[in-house]
């Protein structure tokens, strides 16, 4: 069974930065895409980026462009969410998912942006950023 766990997440000043990972289990599962997603309080879950299982492509959304970075390591399993100059707005539940690929080399450059598209889904980390 493929879990995905989230870690990193806690309280920080506007202005601060996080670090975010995401665990995928078991070290079997491979060629999956991956992609973080937040939802606020009151609001609808949205990206906030996505990666290919490669690695050589990614997308960071508009709220994040210039602060936030998604990298990962296939060897660890494991997908990151670097985030600076967080602001209060970015207080959210922050979620990882990842959608298996198959085995055609053709998708290991190919990110989704849509929820339905994702296959599995962590328990999600909280970020409260004060201001």
């Amino acid at each position: 069974q493929v879990q995905l766990v989230e870690s990193g997440g806690g309280l920080v000043q506007a202005g601060g930065s996080l670090r975010l990972s995401c665990a995928t289990s078991p070290r079997t599962f491979s060629n999956y895409a991956s992609a973080w997603f937040r939802q606020a309080p009151g609001k609808d879950r949205e990206l906030v980026a996505a990666i290919s299982w490669s690695g050589s492509k990614s997308f960071v959304a508009d709220p994040g462009q210039s602060r936030f970075t998604i990298s990962r390591d296939n060897a660890e399993n494991t997908v990151l969410l670097q985030m600076s100059s967080l602001k209060p707005e970015d207080t959210a539940i922050y979620y990882c998912a990842a959608t298996a690929i198959g085995s055609n080399p053709y998708f290991t450059s190919i990110y989704y942006y849509l929820e339905d598209e994702y296959d599995y889904w962590g328990q999600g980390t909280q970020v409260t950023v004060s201001s």
